[in-house]
């Protein structure tokens, strides 16, 4: 599943209603990407939200 692993913004759930007004299950997935982080002085790859990326909450490699 995509889940950030600063924020660990993961997935919601809801309905989606069409133009009819048919009612469905909806999955909206978080924007992550895997990205390589600079952290405690060594670089890994992590799973972050787009939203953090924006935000500088972390410094790439």
């Amino acid at each position: 599943m995509a889940k950030c692993e600063i924020c660990s913004k993961d997935v919601h759930f809801g309905i989606q209603v069409s133009h009819s007004h048919r009612r469905s299950n909806k999955m909206w997935k978080a924007n992550v990407k895997k990205v390589r982080v600079a952290h405690n002085g060594a670089t890994k790859t992590m799973k972050v939200c787009t939203r953090c990326l924006r935000s500088n909450l972390v410094t790439r490699a």
